[in-house]
């Protein structure tokens, strides 16, 4: 099983540790942030665009399209009761490559990307919180 730790820095910053990398995390200036970093719902869909994007490329390489250029933008909305992201969308483009006879098969490719298929399938952590 997998582990990544992340530390309460003070001020409401965040540190996580992935690896051999830091990563730092703020919160919304409504619960003490100053934008000196991503939020955690902001981090979920850089990871969301990342991973679909990884997996075009990767897909564009073995099959000889050109993915130079490859952008993933992904669009969400935020609501409240309980607050949450929704209404996500994903567009993905290929500016040097011809997708007319690939564009399902790229589909195909990019629904394969774990944290799609986390998130599709989510039914939240198991928590548990410890103190002294």
């Amino acid at each position: 099983m997998g582990k990544i730790t992340t530390k309460y820095a003070g001020d409401m910053l965040f540190e996580t540790k992935v690896g051999n990398h830091t990563i730092q995390i703020d919160v919304p200036e409504s619960m003490g942030g100053s934008d000196r970093a991503p939020t955690p719902p902001q981090i979920l869909v850089a990871s969301l665009g990342g991973c679909i994007g990884a997996f075009i490329a990767n897909y564009c390489n073995q099959i000889g399209l050109d993915p130079t250029g490859l952008t993933v933008d992904v669009e969400f909305e935020k609501v409240p009761n309980p607050t949450r992201l929704t209404n996500i969308k994903v567009h993905a483009h290929l500016p040097n490559a011809d997708i007319s006879r690939r564009e399902k098969a790229l589909l195909r490719v990019a629904e394969h990307c774990p944290v799609d298929i986390t998130m599709t399938n989510f039914q939240g952590p198991d928590l548990k919180i410890t103190g002294k």
